[in-house]
């Protein structure tokens, strides 16, 4: 028996788009990343990045559950001593509303190289409007 290794077609990527208008973070995360990765496709191998392009549109009207808009904080250091910044879900919505999915995503990803490669290729706009149109991204529905 030999071990069937694909062979990952790079000019052939696809390209996604979710809508996460009123989806739960958490759950919309875990669809993006595997995406991301290629888990939904037969193709899929551990160690080889087969996976979409995926477009996240409407990342500010994201929702989290309970009373996590203010109790959950988003930890920064500067390496300095005392230089730890914390910012709750609620002011990070205010500036960058985009981050609160690529945070959501990244902690979802591989912790290597692989996985820097992977959020690469996502791109999130905290409105309806992105410049992918000419990829013709196919819809990805939200299942939460």
């Amino acid at each position: 028996m030999k071990t069937f290794l694909p062979k990952i077609d790079v000019q052939r990527r696809g390209w996604r788009i979710i809508d996460a208008k009123g989806a739960i973070l958490g759950r919309l995360a875990v669809q993006v990343a595997d995406a991301l990765r290629g888990k939904d496709k037969p193709v899929f191998t551990p160690h080889l990045d087969a996976g979409d392009f995926v477009v996240v549109i409407n990342a500010a009207e994201v929702v989290l559950s309970g009373n996590k808009e203010t109790a959950k904080e988003y930890m920064r250091y500067s390496g300095w001593k005392g230089g730890e910044k914390y910012r709750t879900v609620a002011q990070v919505r205010e500036t960058h509303p985009e981050r609160l999915v690529m945070h959501a995503v990244k902690g979802m990803l591989p912790k290597n190289r692989l996985g820097d490669r992977f959020l690469t290729k996502l791109k999130v706009y905290p409105g309806a409007d992105h410049p992918h149109d000419a990829q013709q991204p196919k819809t990805m529905a939200y299942a939460g």
